[in-house]
């Protein structure tokens, strides 16, 4: 019986060390688009000393993350980022992520989520109600803030509020920071008496200063506030019900969910508002929806959010053509094979959302936003498993991913029942895509009556 022949991945015959770096480094999303243009599905180059492989193609995608995801681990971005994460449920790997995907699991269950739909509709509405007509603000900014206030309250109730400011600003510096923990020479550069790093590690020490605070708090009470932070604090492991988080350990997770719950939906809201500010149809007809599911005055709940089809179809097209996690990467642990391409151990494989959520193959008008094919139920079945995967894939997908959807939609709904955003004359967001894909230069934007 012959053994069959895996292809070798193709790719540039040769990439120019200060060349690929600059292009990896300041225009990614050019870097990646140009492999799979010139190179297909599957597309190797290397830099640093490391070898790495671009997979563009659903299938493939599918087999890394899901069907033998047990061949690889965590990307070197996430490697990095254990100095300031720990060993969270973001970085941990194997039993450990297991067991505490097992612990935290309960704080998203529906019940939960219901109630922390409330805080989601009441924090939007304040919101709401505190702008004016015809005020100029930064759309990114205020997202940012708004979701921090969200994912504040509900992971540490309302005492966060007078530390929120400090969080936003700290929080910023660590995101800034991620792009140089994929640097080959970052646990050396951490070291250096460098101005960045004083602001990087600053910011840590404010972060540690605030979560810490809040868990002894917590410990002192010993009662469930009904957050995050009290499911994180009573939490069992069924397989090993004497074992709970230490506040090391409560500290990691926290900091985590405190990280993702707010910068990713933050980002999505962003870009969701720039694309209904250049398409009135659009923008009106969610309108019309929200008008006639919840009426002038009531405030959604999370049941409401099946009501807002249309809705949520604007918010999943957002993430369509702007996905706040643009990129994924995983570390081979084995040789293994993915398609008909060999993939030697130590590989980092790259699936970009980006790319995939802007194939023609899959997305008829890829560059088009058009909420109205997400309504199309024949040609979602259609759509290959992981041709739109903005929360991730297989054990790993974003345990925070109804969180997510039902923030989005329900700020969605309370926001533009009231308000339109009009884009500034001449400002252009262009793209950020660091650790998420933010606006680069903000989203000036000019409220108007909806």
């Amino acid at each position: 019986m012959h053994q069959r022949a895996y292809r070798s991945i193709p790719g540039p015959r040769e990439l120019p060390f200060v060349g690929s770096v600059h292009r990896r480094f300041s225009s990614p999303l050019d870097f990646f688009e140009s492999l799979k243009r010139d190179h297909g599905d599957a597309a190797r180059f290397s830099l640093f000393n490391e070898r790495f492989v671009l997979f563009s193609d659903p299938a493939m995608v599918n087999e890394v993350l899901v069907t033998k995801q047990h061949s690889f681990r965590k990307g070197r971005a996430l490697e990095g980022a254990r100095l300031f994460l720990g060993n969270s449920l973001l970085v941990s790997e194997g039993e450990e992520h297991a067991r505490q995907r097992r612990l935290i699991q309960p704080a998203f269950h529906r019940g939960r989520i219901a109630g922390y739909a409330q805080v989601m509709a009441e924090r939007a509405r304040r919101w709401t109600e505190s702008r004016r007509k015809g005020e100029e603000l930064d759309l990114a900014v205020e997202m940012n803030r708004l979701t921090l206030a969200v994912v504040g309250e509900t992971l540490f109730g309302s005492q966060v509020d007078a530390d929120a400011h400090a969080v936003a600003e700290s929080l910023t510096v660590v995101i800034e920071n991620f792009s140089r923990m994929l640097l080959p020479f970052w646990k050396l550069i951490q070291r250096l008496p460098t101005a960045a790093n004083r602001r990087l590690f600053e910011a840590q020490r404010r972060l540690d200063e605030t979560i810490f605070r809040l868990i002894s708090a917590r410990r002192r009470e010993g009662r469930d506030h009904g957050d995050l932070l009290s499911m994180l604090l009573e939490a069992e492991d069924a397989e090993n019900p004497q074992k709970r988080l230490t506040d090391s350990e409560v500290r990691d997770q926290a900091m985590t969910l405190f990280l993702a719950g707010h910068e990713t939906t933050a980002n999505a809201l962003a870009w969701t508002w720039h694309l209904l500010s250049r398409h009135e149809e659009a923008r009106a007809r969610m309108k019309a929806e929200i008008d006639a599911a919840l009426g002038p005055d009531r405030l959604p709940g999370l049941e409401d959010t099946a009501r807002l089809p249309y809705t949520r179809a604007v918010f999943s097209e957002s993430m369509r053509l702007f996905p706040p996690v643009w990129v994924i990467g995983r570390r081979a642990l084995e040789d293994v094979i993915i398609g008909e391409y060999e993939v030697p151990r130590r590989t980092i494989v790259i699936t970009s959302q980006y790319v995939i959520h802007r194939d023609e193959r899959f997305w008829p008008r890829a560059l088009e936003f058009r909420p109205e094919r997400w309504l199309d139920e024949q040609a979602q079945a259609a759509r290959p498993k992981l041709a739109y995967f903005p929360f991730g894939g297989g054990a790993r997908v974003c345990i925070g991913d109804a969180f997510a959807w039902a923030e989005g939609i329900i700020l969605l709904a309370v926001m533009a029942r009231r308000w339109r955003f009009e884009a500034v004359p001449g400002h252009v967001p262009g793209l950020n895509p660091t650790v998420t894909l933010r606006p680069k230069h903000g989203l000036k934007m000019i409220t108007r009556q909806a």
